[in-house]
């Protein structure tokens, strides 16, 4: 018994030892050339969007930790480098440039120590309009869905880089390193249209039946959480059916706003489909005129409510 708690002992004293001494054993950072290196674990992602209806004030935000077996004292410069990135429908993938191109380089002297662990830190920003520019692209040109592909090149005091074309799924994807070494900023349409809303309509027809004159009432825009941008409408016809004598029913019809492009779509009780066209709209009216395959039509004018106008770029 004596000598299990001496060797108890002795097994807790070594690893007191090992455990104070926390530069004893180098990082081993898998990576496909090295074994030991250095990569950047991602601290925070501040900002990995750009609002296409806000790209002067968007853009690209991290904080950034160097890790290698000096603390972060072996990184000498990050390169930031960028493309951009569309999908043309029936043709596939477009980049410009062909090949990513440096919109800026941190230096060694941009990181600096941190209250939270021991490794260096840095934090960045590059700003939509910097990117945009880089590539060669003016704001007007950019388009919702668009991507921006940024990747990091880390270069150490030794001559060697690290980056995504040679980091392993390891580093990349663990979650204990976070380092990817490249970060897609997707344009994103972010879409408010949710609410209740008085309208007027006009212009009714129907081989059905008919309504003269106008119609008054409401209508419900609910979000669909499924599927960002699309809102389920309360009566496709707003209110035609009910006026001619029917009921909207079981009816599911939703407005889709694909940035700042409304389109309606789904199908009422009988399986007719619906679509429509933005005939015009200002800050307080919404002018749509509805159609479904039966050959029924209207004319609605949606009011907005109070204190939240309709978006500018609505079309």
């Amino acid at each position: 018994m004596k000598m299990i708690k001496y060797s108890f002992g002795l097994l807790m004293g070594a690893l007191i030892f090992l455990s104070s001494c926390r530069d004893f054993v180098e990082p081993n950072i898998p990576y496909s050339d090295f074994d030991t290196a250095a990569y950047l674990r991602t601290i925070s992602r501040t900002s990995t969007t750009f609002n296409f209806f806000d790209l002067a004030n968007s853009k690209f935000a991290l904080t950034l930790e160097a890790v290698d077996a000096e603390d972060g004292n072996t990184v000498e410069t990050v390169e930031i480098r960028v493309r951009h990135r569309r999908l043309i429908p029936g043709v596939g993938l477009e980049y410009t440039p062909a090949n990513d191109v440096l919109v800026r380089t941190l230096q060694k002297s941009d990181f600096a120590p941190n209250s939270e662990s021991r490794f260096l830190r840095v934090s960045f920003e590059i700003p939509a309009s910097e990117a945009i520019s880089a590539v060669g692209l003016t704001p007007a040109q950019i388009e919702g869905a668009d991507v921006f592909e940024f990747r990091l090149v880390l270069n150490d005091k030794f001559g060697r880089r690290f980056s995504s074309d040679n980091v392993t799924t390891n580093v990349a994807g663990a979650p204990f390193y976070a380092s990817p070494f490249q970060y897609n900023v997707s344009v994103i349409c972010p879409s408010d249209l949710g609410g209740t809303y008085n309208f007027t309509q006009t212009n009714m027809q129907s081989i059905y039946g008919s309504c003269p004159g106008t119609i008054s009432g409401t209508t419900t825009f609910t979000p669909i959480a499924s599927t960002p941008g699309a809102y389920r409408i309360t009566d496709g016809t707003f209110g035609f059916l009910t006026c001619y004598g029917d009921s909207w029913g079981s009816g599911n019809v939703r407005i889709n706003d694909a940035c700042g492009k409304l389109t309606m779509s789904g199908s009422d009780k009988y399986s007719a489909s619906y679509s429509m066209t933005v005939v015009s709209v200002n800050a307080q009216d919404l002018v749509i005129q509805w159609l479904n395959s039966d050959g029924e039509t209207g004319l609605v004018t949606i009011k907005s409510n109070s204190g939240k106008p309709w978006p500018a770029g609505l079309r």
